[in-house]
């Protein structure tokens, strides 16, 4: 685990959502995971990272996709209610994006410590939000992110 220069521990997570889901969070600089639950936003720390993973483009209809579609950094200890619809109230966060390229993650099945050597590969995912270690959140940013990578 990597500590910033207050000492205070930095996580690493994986999100689950579907492209045109994580477009919209990016758009709006909000994370919403696991239908609109308040847990998983809260297990997460300002300074943690966040990639989503999108297994599809749409969540019901979308095309298959199955690349890290997003980056980006938890940015307050805010989780908050925003009502989409009168029957639809998710919780949100905060999260200050970065420029980056999608990445499929084919490529990267024997580079992950959570998906190495393992055939049902995608088991993990279907839990909607989980941390990783900080090597394998490195592989993945080094393929999505630039040299001259900025916050959007």
């Amino acid at each position: 685990m990597k500590h910033d220069i207050m000492g205070k521990s930095c996580r690493y997570w994986i999100g689950v959502v579907s492209a045109s889901h994580v477009s919209r969070g990016v758009e709006g600089g909000f994370a919403q995971l696991c239908h609109g639950k308040a847990a998983p936003l809260r297990r997460m720390q300002p300074g943690d990272w966040l990639i989503y993973y999108s297994p599809k483009t749409d969540m019901k209809d979308g095309d298959p996709l199955q690349a890290f579609t997003a980056i980006g950094q938890v940015q307050d200890d805010y989780v908050y209610e925003y009502r989409m619809s009168e029957t639809f109230v998710p919780f949100r966060r905060n999260i200050r994006y970065m420029e980056c390229k999608e990445a499929k993650i084919r490529p990267l099945l024997e580079k992950l410590s959570f998906t190495r050597g393992v055939k049902n590969w995608g088991y993990s995912f279907r839990f909607g939000h989980f941390e990783i270690l900080e090597e394998d959140f490195r592989v993945i940013a080094d393929i999505m992110l630039n040299r001259e990578a900025k916050y959007i």
